[in-house]
């Protein structure tokens, strides 16, 4: 069973009874009933299925797809349309909750005192849009079922970067790492060679900016560890402080929408791409689309963490891999996978998932060790 966060005790503590009278198990008239954790779990991890396939398609449809015999080019233009929206998305959050917050009379809440780090998340959504468009730009060169195995594979680039710093590593990862290296080496190698030239076929640039995705990630996740730090050290006097969904969805997205505005105007994507879309408004609509469909996965995303485990989050987004990769291949019907290649895209997926019930099994165990620990401290 999912380890859900439990809202029950927070809930008594807020609502003591009446004075002069017994406390009640019944709800209170006029309150609006809890939604079932099963209900909450159906609804995140269906959410985050529905947005990313349906980005993950789109995604295909502007840079796969022919139009008039060209494709379109202009990845900084589709970044800033993306990026901008998601700001947008994040700025009506902030301001509805300051509002709620007022109107509620909690102007100085623990939430509302919180220093937020701005530019250190400015500087890691550049390095999150800067890892996000060489993954576009891949599309142009690789299929989308080698770029999403690629982008399956953050953990090797992180453990470089470790190993490197001097972090050590259990055997068992060494070993995850190796089994996706593999897969992924499959599943490219084992691609049969079409007829009459290589059209249509991974090229090595493409794999290489799959690879300046991957270490632009590792930049990512470095850069919010320092985030993270900057909250710590901001606000000395809560421990538990961190920024809101809000807060990070709009500064992460503010940081990536400025750098992407200004890459597309000195690239000259800006002007490439509005012509083109003027000319075929089809990749218009799939590019508004595409960035509807980003906000509303973004959102799922920090649902499923603020309402469950983080492992939760892990799972559904592992599961939505292998889904998105299968309906790529049923889309392309021109393509099927040779044996090898499965062989590969299941060793990948085979070793994402190991260690996703790795995860569960350490998060078992240190539930089982919290009310030991407690009941140590009482006995002492």
């Amino acid at each position: 069973m999912v380890a859900t966060r439990s809202r029950t005790g927070a809930s008594a503590a807020r609502s003591p009874a009446p004075s002069g009278a017994s406390p009640s198990p019944s709800r209170p008239r006029g309150s609006v009933p809890a939604v079932p954790s099963e209900v909450k779990l159906a609804f995140a991890v269906g959410g985050i299925f529905f947005a990313f396939s349906a980005f993950a398609v789109l995604q295909e449809d502007v840079y796969r797809t022919s139009h008039g015999g060209e494709r379109f080019r202009a990845t900084f233009l589709v970044l800033v349309v993306e990026r901008g929206v998601n700001t947008l998305a994040g700025a009506i959050g902030v301001l509805v909750a300051a509002w709620r917050r007022r109107r509620s009379g909690k102007t100085r809440s623990d939430r509302a005192r919180v220093a937020v780090p701005v530019r250190e998340i400015l500087t890691s959504g550049v390095s999150q849009m800067l890892a996000m468009a060489s993954s576009n730009e891949a599309l142009r060169y690789v299929s989308f079922a080698t770029q999403n195995l690629g982008k399956s594979c953050k953990m090797v680039p992180v453990m470089i970067g470790g190993v490197v710093a001097g972090k050590t590593y259990k055997r068992a990862q060494y070993v995850q790492v190796l089994v996706m290296t593999l897969g992924v080496a499959a599943f490219n190698l084992g691609k049969p060679a079409k007829k009459g030239g290589s059209g249509g076929s991974d090229s090595a640039y493409g794999l290489g900016l799959v690879a300046a995705s991957l270490a632009m990630d590792f930049v990512t996740a470095t850069l919010q560890d320092r985030v993270k730090t900057a909250t710590r050290r901001m606000n000395p006097g809560d421990p538990g402080a961190r920024t809101s969904m809000f807060e990070s969805m709009l500064w992460t997205n503010l940081g990536g929408a400025i750098a992407a505005l200004a890459l597309a105007l000195w690239s000259g994507h800006w002007t490439e791409g509005a012509a083109f879309c003027a000319r075929h408004a089809g990749v218009a609509r799939a590019i508004f689309a595409y960035a509807l469909a980003s906000v509303v996965g973004q959102l799922f995303v920090y649902f499923t963490i603020t309402e469950f485990d983080p492992l939760v989050l892990t799972s559904a987004t592992t599961t939505r891999k292998i889904f998105s990769t299968a309906l790529s291949v049923a889309r392309d019907r021109s393509t099927k996978l040779a044996p090898a290649q499965a062989w590969g895209c299941l060793a990948v997926f085979a070793a994402l998932g190991w260690e996703v019930v790795e995860k569960y099994a350490r998060a078992g165990n240190a539930r089982r060790m919290r009310p030991s620990e407690g009941g140590k401290a009482k006995r002492g």
